[in-house]
């Protein structure tokens, strides 16, 4: 088994299904033992056995990243199993088909949308960051999205997603001297289950793929990104916004 993350433990969340379950697989490859931290029990219980099953060590714990009281226990059974935490990947989120112009959305949709995206990357980085600090510094990885970086007509999920921007580089500036690493990955449209069938129904989808110079990106790019971010080969890079966008931002 490879050794990019040896004797490391990974949280990740949303790891149930689609770039999370992509990370959860390349971490537990690479040695990292794997806490998936899922709220759909069957998905989350699928990716831990299927990482046994290729070697690697892992558990599910049920998570949901909006409940504090759900998150504080997700990171107590982390540190009762494994005995720390050295790398929060918050890879839970997304974006709602009901999304739209400021003057449209509504404000349901609009504090769904928060409490997941932003509200539940706040939660997981308060409750895991003092057990990075315990374990003697560590690594965060944040998922915001290119839509936070230029204008869209999803205004409820790139204010979160921008959010989610601004908080990472706090993280980074402030717990730095803690030994405490933070960065933030702005994917592109990527081809998870999700998308593929959104890709089917909605017209805003639908145009996606005409816009991405190097094509849709799969879960992998982003786990592989992820992956370098969780590691020591990137020990001097804290702070940044990474955009893997297959050309979005360049235009």
């Amino acid at each position: 088994m490879a050794s990019r993350l040896r004797d490391k433990v990974a949280l990740i969340t949303g790891s149930g299904a689609g770039i999370g379950r992509a990370a959860a697989l390349r971490f537990a490859a690479e040695g990292a033992r794997v806490v998936v931290a899922e709220v759909v029990v069957e998905r989350g219980e699928a990716v831990a056995e299927e990482i046994a099953g290729q070697g690697g060590e892992a558990v599910f714990v049920k998570t949901e990243v909006a409940d504090p009281a759900s998150v504080r226990d997700a990171i107590r059974r982390v540190v009762e199993t494994f005995g720390r935490l050295n790398i929060l990947y918050n890879n839970a989120g997304g974006s709602r088909p009901e999304d739209g112009l400021v003057t449209e959305v509504t404000e349901e949709t609009w504090w769904k949308t928060h409490s997941v995206d932003l509200f539940g990357t706040f939660v997981v980085c308060k409750y895991g960051i003092p057990e990075l600090i315990r374990a003697g510094g560590g690594v965060v990885v944040n998922t915001a999205s290119y839509m936070a970086l230029v204008g869209n007509p999803l205004m409820a999920y790139s204010a979160a997603k921008g959010g989610v921007i601004s908080l990472t580089r706090c993280i980074a500036a402030e717990y730095g001297h803690l030994g405490i690493r933070a960065n933030v990955i702005c994917p592109c449209a990527v081809l998870t289950e999700r998308l593929s069938q959104r890709l089917q129904t909605d017209p805003r989808i639908q145009a996606l793929p005409a816009q991405h110079l190097l094509g849709l990106a799969e879960p992998a790019d982003i786990a592989g990104l992820a992956l370098f971010l969780a590691s020591d080969e990137a020990r001097r890079i804290t702070g940044a916004v990474i955009a893997i966008d297959s050309g979005l931002t360049a235009r």
